[in-house]
């Protein structure tokens, strides 16, 4: 037998290594083509592979061809068919595949396509990206400012505290990116892959914005460095906001510029910044090391002494400051851990590089921080004026500060605002209050500059509520200027516009060298960003969660750029840069990357929780309750930053959150979600069987009606699927059933496409329910498997929902005898049984096979049309008009099929049957649903239509009860039922008691009744005994006149209820009535039909209902 599956491709089959000792078959070039069978392995022939690595990849795989093994089926049948074995390479991506259409790919581009790819290794990948973004201007800026306000001792655990969040994070990072082939997208495909689409698209459009915006607060803060020095040296544009706009707009061209030209480009200008940076550094430990001349001992530096590190040790709070709000300050210097990341498609190894690089990073920047910020606290003052005069006077006392004992006196400190020392590195005066202490001015004074300044239309960074904000060094400057009225005023207080970085710059060996440190800082994050946005966004939008962003999907060139994605970036990048406030926006975007960061935590908590065989880190070193405090901590953090600003972010992903879990994008990657949801349902189901049953729950297996619906294939009665749908809709469990007929080897190819095939129709449809098929001999024994095996523990059926054989008068006695087999074999095993006729019938599947051969011809019309457009008119002419004649006698074949079939009429049954195919889809409206509760079955008769009034398209509809009742009794009749309905809380608008059920039917309905059973009647009584005995043997199935006489009064009530219920019910929107038992070996399967069919004939829609006598309502609470 000859496997497809088998057939070479049309490239080359992939090469394994020679040596056995290679661990992936590609190392060293010495390479054998596949072998075609394994006599080696077990000394005879066998289409049996040995394990290889080639079996397990995905499809576009760019490190080896994936290889196909032979399905079971096929190793299966080959020896039972015949003995001979025809041996194909098993090489083929196509026919045969085991991997699903929606199974994530390791790549799109081929492994021709690969030749010249730039990629990186984990340190210009991984560690210097991950050291460029955690340096940043909090380095030159914040940083001695922040071990003023805390100290040493508390400055230290603020670094600490901050290392131990971003290492959780990356060790949590390290388990996720070890645990299978990483691809690009950064922090998106990590948590998408571990906690599903829902929480990876929400966080991923987040995340890839905050990226997008934090290029414009790098740009924003190099070009107001810029726009300070161009100030000092009187050479200002346009003014100070114009120059900052247009600084920025031309930074962030010739970074795109940077980007666009290549990944290899961009990681050169990364490797020149990181150059800068060090020196810059260096530079720092270099002044320290330096002796202070008298111009630096009268700003605060003395070199390395002990008494100035003891007095920087204890926490110096001030201008109500608190570790918290300090911790929250200097946190975003610490973030950055994600840079290689987000580039992980661009990495050589991701698996080994982002773990040892982002570690290594965090480890090499905290030193960093902890050693800088020492070197400070152990060098300078808090506090110091910058004037030389201020030397301690002979004979006076001296307290303030240390610097007492170098000869200094520093105490108008205590006073007045000084601009050098610790604590003056980084303004963090708010307000008007602290507008007037920085520059010796009245409160009122400043408020009333700033109210003129707002009234005359000029743009100022502060509330016009005078809410506390941290001021700009610009709006200190125009200050100084409005009050000295003198607009190029340079004077010692214009300093304070630099003051950021003049600790920095003092304690260092060269100064401009911090500047220059400062703009490599700002500008290497802002590369990075600008690099990280477009990746993660192409990521995002080639699982095309949000369909409207797929067009940003496409890269180009070689590395498969997001070029899109960078002009998207640009775009954003420069509206912010634009706006040049930055202010409010700036926490929402931290809180952003600390989502992230949660999320990753998360992940690897969840996945490891989950316990699933697939969560096979090779990283180690990470622990599931450390990974869970990681991501409490993160969460903690957003709120120390800013508690609104969190809140925003939630709000942002809840949203977003929601968004992606309604349209349920078609993607399936074996999240951890998945994993702890099928946990979770196997132990609820093992915690249902331990539970006794209750009649609240519906006392018989489990809550409310739990439906067995025979449906077939399931679009092929749409009717009974709706229906079945509006009971059990998100409260109960619904299997669609199918049986296909014949030998079991036969079918079962057809029944295993047929599974996956319905159960995506079903949710395609939105259909709460479960698709399950049996192939068997006939109908009958395939369906009592289904009501046996059907369900889990206590998620068992109890009722059973199928349709009304109309057909039972035309087609063979087996059919017949095998419908009635599977109603008698419900009730044997304590089934309750609905069912549904209407009118028109509910079989739709020949209308459906019309539409699905016409559309295949109008397809390949179509095609053919395109393939004579492609090859040109002349050339195809004769081949043209040959297949289009064909193509037009099919199609008018199936148009008449369709619509002019044997009678003109067809068509309009056709017509009506679609129609009332879907009215359950339809909201019902107002009407009446009628009960005709006759017989007590444990009250499944009554908790059906109840169930059906609360659904939104039954809501309007409302309850009708006709029940029978003794001439004389009537009124006694009634209200014992409104005293069992009121007990039971089910509302209705009527009850009707019925006391004429014993009146014979009309002679006209008797004789249709006759005329309908005389096909099947055997008539014996009109013969002798030994031709009635004969016609028995051979008729067994047929109705006797025995028979007949013993169940007249039963067939009499049938046609009077069919009487009743076109005089009462005529215009109900469904009516529900009792089924007839029919006594198994005493009513033959004929008879019983007949019962069925007058009781249900030119009646609007009925359902005959019949529970298992078992009581499912209560009035107990």
């Amino acid at each position: 037998m000859e496997n497809p599956a088998f057939e070479k491709s049309k490239d080359d089959p992939p090469l394994y290594e020679e040596t056995p000792f290679s661990s992936n078959g590609y190392g060293n070039g010495d390479h054998r083509s596949v072998r075609p069978s394994v006599v080696s392995a077990f000394g005879h022939d066998t289409l049996d592979r040995v394990p290889n690595i080639d079996f397990y990849r995905n499809a576009g795989s760019v490190s080896g061809h994936r290889a196909i093994r032979p399905s079971l089926q096929e190793l299966h049948e080959v020896f039972e068919k015949n003995g001979d074995l025809d041996v194909h390479d098993t090489m083929d991506d196509g026919e045969g595949s085991d991997v699903l259409p929606n199974d994530d790919l390791e790549a799109i581009a081929s492994p021709e396509d690969n030749g010249g790819v730039v990629k990186f290794g984990w340190i210009k990948g991984v560690l210097v990206r991950c050291m460029l973004n955690i340096w940043g201007v909090m380095l030159f800026i914040r940083l001695s400012w922040v071990f003023g306000q805390a100290g040493s001792g508390l400055g230290i655990i603020i670094i600490i505290l901050s290392m131990v969040v971003t290492t959780l994070t990356c060790l949590s990072m390290s388990a996720i990116c070890t645990n299978g082939v990483v691809r690009g997208g950064g922090a998106y495909y990590l948590i998408s892959r571990s906690l599903g689409p829902e929480f990876g698209g929400s966080i991923g459009l987040i995340f890839a914005f905050a990226n997008a915006v934090a290029v414009a607060m790098y740009v924003v803060g190099f070009s107001e460095t810029v726009v300070d020095l161009l100030k000092v040296n009187d050479a200002i544009m346009v003014d100070e906001v114009n120059d900052i706009r247009i600084v920025g707009c031309i930074t962030v061209v010739l970074l795109l510029g940077i980007s666009v030209a290549g990944m290899e480009w961009e990681a050169k200008a990364q490797i020149a910044l990181l150059v800068i940076l060090l020196v810059a550094i260096a530079n720092v430990f270099v002044g320290t090391a330096i002796p202070a001349t008298e111009e630096k001992r009268a700003k605060g530096f003395y070199s390395y002494q002990a008494s100035i590190m003891a007095e920087n040790f204890t926490p110096n709070f001030r201008d109500g400051e608190t570790f918290f709000s300090v911790f929250a300050i200097f946190f975003p210097a610490a973030t950055g851990i994600l840079a290689g990341a987000n580039i992980s498609g661009d990495l050589k190894d991701p698996q080994g590089a982002i773990p040892i690089g982002t570690l290594l990073a965090i480890f090499i920047t905290g030193i960093t921080y902890l050693g800088i910020a020492l070197c400070v606290s152990a060098t300078v003052v808090r506090d110091a004026t910058g004037n030389l005069n201020d030397t301690i006077t002979p004979g006076a006392k001296c307290n303030f500060s240390v610097a007492c004992n170098f000869g200094y006196d520093f105490s108008i400190c205590r006073t007045t605002k000084c601009q050098y020392g610790l604590m003056n590195n980084f303004q963090s005066g708010k307000g008007y209050k602290a507008i007037s202490k920085a520059l010796g001015l009245q409160q009122t004074t400043a408020r009333a500059i700033i109210h003129k300044w707002r009234k005359s239309g000029t743009v100022v960074n502060l509330p016009r509520s005078g809410r506390l904000t941290k001021i700009t060094p610009r709006v200190q400057r125009r200050l100084i200027q409005e009050v000295t009225k003198d607009p190029t005023t340079t004077s010692k207080e214009l300093q304070v516009s630099l003051a950021s970085v003049k600790v920095m710059t003092m304690v260092s060996g060269f100064g401009p060298l911090i500047t220059a440190g400062t703009f490599s800082a700002t500008i290497s994050s802002a590369l990075a960003s600008l690099v990280s946005a477009p990746k993660v966004f192409q990521a995002l939008c080639k699982d095309n969660i949000y369909k409207a962003l797929h067009f940003f999907a496409k890269g180009h060139g070689k590395n498969n750029e997001p070029i899109r994605g960078y002009v998207l970036t640009f775009v954003i990048a420069v509206a912010f840069i634009l706006i040049a406030e930055l202010n409010i926006i700036a926490p929402i975007i931290s809180n952003f990357f600390l989502a992230s960061y949660a999320l990753i935590n998360f992940s690897c908590f969840h996945a490891s929780y989950a316990k699933s065989p697939g969560w096979r880190p090779a990283y180690k070193y990470y622990n599931m309750w450390l990974s869970l405090f990681g991501a409490v901590l993160c969460c903690a953090v957003m709120f120390v930053i800013n508690w609104w600003a969190a809140l925003l972010t939630y709000a942002i992903e809840m949203f977003l959150y929601i968004y992606v879990t309604v349209k349920k994008p078609d993607v399936n990657w074996g999240s951890s979600t998945q994993a702890v949801t099928f946990v979770n349902a196997v132990n609820n189901a093992l915690t249902l069987s331990g539970v006794d049953d209750h009649v609240k729950n519906f006392s018989c297996r489990d809550l409310k009606p739990q439906c067995i619906v025979l449906t077939g294939t399931p679009k092929t009665r749409p009717a009974l699927l709706d229906l079945a749908h509006s009971i059990t809709k998100n409260y109960g469990l619904c299997i669609t059933c199918d049986v296909f007929v014949g030998p079991r080897l036969e079918q079962q190819q057809a029944l295993t496409a047929a599974m996956e095939q319905n159960q995506m129709w079903l949710n395609q449809q939105k259909r709460k329910a479960f698709y399950a098929a049996v192939a068997s001999d006939n109908f009958r024994e395939g369906a009592e498997s289904l009501l046996q095996a059907s369900g889990l523990g206590r998620l068992r059926p109890n009722t059973v929902i199928l349709g009304f054989k109309r057909d039972w008068k035309t087609v063979y006695t087996a059919n017949v005898q095998e419908y009635v087999g599977v109603l008698h074999d419900a009730f044997d095993f304590e089934y309750g049984i609905v069912m549904l006729r209407i009118s028109q019938g509910l079989d739709i599947s020949h209308i459906l096979e019309a539409e699905e051969e016409m559309e295949r011809m109008l397809v390949e019309q179509q095609a053919l049309e395109n393939e004579i457009e492609e090859n040109g008119f002349q050339e195809g002419r004769k081949y043209f008009f040959k297949r289009s004649r064909k193509l037009s006698q099919k199609t008018h074949a199936t148009k008449v099929t369709m619509e002019v079939p044997h009678s003109s009429d067809v068509a309009k049954i056709n017509q009506r049957l679609v129609e009332a195919s879907s009215q359950f889809k339809r909201k019902q409206g107002k009407g009446t649903i009628d009960v005709w509760w006759l017989y007590d079955d444990g009250g499944l008769t009554l908790l059906l239509p109840y169930i059906l009034t609360t659904r939104k398209k039954w809501r309007e509809c409302k309850l009708r009860i006709f029940i029978a009742g003794q001439p004389g009794h009537l009124e006694q009749d009634k209200e014992e039922m409104q005293s069992l309905l009121k007990k039971f809380r089910i509302k209705c608008t009527d009850i009707t008691v019925i006391a004429d059920f014993n009146i014979r039917p009309s002679s006209e309905n008797w004789k249709l009744f006759e005329d309908m059973i005389e096909p099947y009647r055997l008539h014996e009584g009109s013969k002798d005994t030994a031709q009635a005995e004969a016609l028995r043997k051979e008729h067994p199935w047929k109705i006797t006149d025995a028979e007949l006489d013993r169940f007249e009064d039963k067939t009499s009530l049938q046609l009077r209820l069919n009487e009743l219920l076109q005089e009462s019910s005529r215009a109900a929107k469904l009516i529900i009535v009792s089924m007839p038992i029919a006594r198994k070996g005493s009513v033959s399967d004929h008879l019983y039909m007949a019962w069925l069919e007058a009781l249900t004939k030119n009646v609007p829609p009925t359902l005959l209902v019949r529970g298992n006598h078992k009581s499912v309502l209560t009035f107990y609470s």
